[in-house]
């Protein structure tokens, strides 16, 4: 299986990243439980959705492998955010785009991760999702563009809320662009507020990836 591969965060996180080629009757055998997942694998995706399906939760539970020898199984609470019940603390994302699907899973923490393929979509939505300063900053660089909004999803997954405004509750401190880094992170709440560091990594060609571990701790 085209797992690319595994990274050890901490001692109790580790990252993962897949490279899907596989047909989705190749991935069904990957991943334990079947029933569990066959209810719930979605409906109506195109071929290319329900391989990233798949294969995000066969990459989970090699991830789980690594850290945890308990048998579980992964569903998603109300606001779409996976997590294995029988590992109430344990914080578990997902994210895909193209033929690349990613993970992170903590055994103690809260986690969010999120894959972008550099395209000109998200300089054409900035406004949509960046201030003034982070359009500013990211000036005419597609790769930017895309690592100001993949930082901001890994903000909003670690944070798992829904109806926050990108461009004005989830701020990143404008940086220099590297092969890889960590960025500042601000999350704006109506009563509090708190501040995070979101790693990236651009190892992939054409791609930007991103993640964050931690609990949400106000300032």
């Amino acid at each position: 299986m085209p797992l690319h591969f595994l990274s050890p965060i901490s001692q109790t996180c580790v990252l993962g990243l897949w490279h899907l080629t596989e047909t989705a009757p190749e991935l069904w055998p990957l991943l334990p439980a079947q029933a569990h997942y066959l209810a719930r694998f979605p409906d109506g995706r195109d071929e290319l959705r329900a391989r990233q399906w798949l294969a995000g939760r066969a990459l989970a539970h090699q991830l789980l492998q690594e850290l945890n020898d308990t048998p579980a199984t992964l569903h998603n609470d109300p606001n779409g955010r996976p997590y294995f019940p029988e590992l109430p603390a344990a914080g578990v994302s997902l994210s895909h785009s193209g033929e690349w699907v990613a993970a992170l899973l903590s055994t103690r923490e809260a986690v969010g991760i999120d894959i972008e393929l550099v395209r000109p979509k998200a300089q054409q939505l900035a406004r949509r999702f960046l201030s003034g300063t982070e359009q500013a900053d990211a000036g005419d660089d597609a790769a930017k563009y895309c690592l100001y909004w993949s930082a901001k999803e890994t903000l909003y997954k670690l944070h798992s809320r829904r109806g926050l405004v990108f461009k004005e509750q989830l701020l990143l401190t404008p940086f220099e662009l590297r092969e890889a880094g960590v960025l500042t992170g601000h999350l704006l709440l109506e009563n509090s507020r708190s501040q995070h560091q979101i790693h990236y990594l651009r190892s992939i060609p054409g791609y930007v990836l991103t993640y964050a571990i931690g609990e949400v701790v106000s300032l």
